[in-house]
């Protein structure tokens, strides 16, 4: 395990608390997303891993404290990131068109151009032949497919990604880390995602911050390296991930009730 991180951060977390009434969700944590990487946020249920992506994204003040997104101070929601929700979000009457051209119309984009790059998305994620259907005719992989599309469409550099894979079966879930890992290698963005579980983000992972029970904060870096050129398919049988798996478990399972 590297403990290092780069000198370049997309994000940057500086002493940041959140309180609810009298709950402390958030202490002091502070915390570097290096750019063009993908870091995960992990521990245990209720250690505040959305609540820390939610104020990363705008969508939550922090009590005190500072969120910087390349070189500027975070005070709401912006088009340097975008959200993967973990219920997908889309627009219930609307085509898989309509719904991953719905950030860029917002923005303002002519139609003819936000569904050409809407198309471009999709056929990325692959949904090509499924422009024209809504939601409820998708499987719930697909969907959130459509939600992924979406977020990449609008060309954010920051992809804040809540636990997007929990709500589909194992072996879909297996098809979105691969093709999560490819989309991270050709986008150039920096993804921040939460996840549970300690085998996804040792699998998806150039950096692992490991966070504690509320009140949360940071208690270890880690930086898997050593497998990261190899093969996809053949990373879960590397030694080195195995490894990696078992000393984060070792220390999170004080943890888990």
């Amino acid at each position: 395990m590297n403990n290092q991180t780069t000198s370049t951060n997309a994000v940057s977390v500086r002493n940041v608390f959140k309180n609810y009434d009298d709950v402390e969700a958030l202490h002091d944590l502070s915390l570097d997303f290096p750019k063009g990487e993908l870091t995960s946020l992990l521990g245990p249920s209720g250690c505040g891993k959305t609540t820390l992506l939610k104020i990363i994204a705008g969508l939550l003040p922090a009590t005190s404290g500072e969120v910087i997104v390349n070189g500027k101070t975070v005070t709401g929601p912006g088009p340097d990131r975008a959200f993967v929700f973990q219920d997908f979000a889309l627009l219930p009457w609307a085509s898989v068109l309509r719904n991953v051209a719905f950030g860029l119309e917002l923005r303002g984009v002519p139609k003819s151009e936000r569904e050409a790059i809407a198309e471009k998305y999709i056929a990325d994620v692959g949904l090509s032949g499924f422009e024209q259907k809504v939601p409820h005719e998708l499987s719930g992989g697909m969907r959130q497919r459509v939600g992924l599309a979406r977020a990449l469409s609008v060309n954010a550099e920051v992809l804040l990604m809540d636990e997007p894979f929990s709500a589909v079966d194992e072996q879909t879930r297996r098809k979105f880390q691969e093709d999560l890992l490819n989309l991270v290698k050709h986008e150039n963005k920096t993804f921040l995602f939460v996840t549970h579980s300690i085998e996804e983000a040792v699998y998806v992972s150039d950096q692992i911050a490991l966070l504690l029970p509320r009140p949360s904060r940071v208690s270890e870096i880690i930086r898997p390296s050593g497998f990261r050129h190899k093969p996809i398919d053949s990373i879960r049988r590397d030694s080195e991930y195995l490894d990696i798996v078992d000393k984060i478990w070792e220390s999170l399972r004080t943890y888990v009730e």
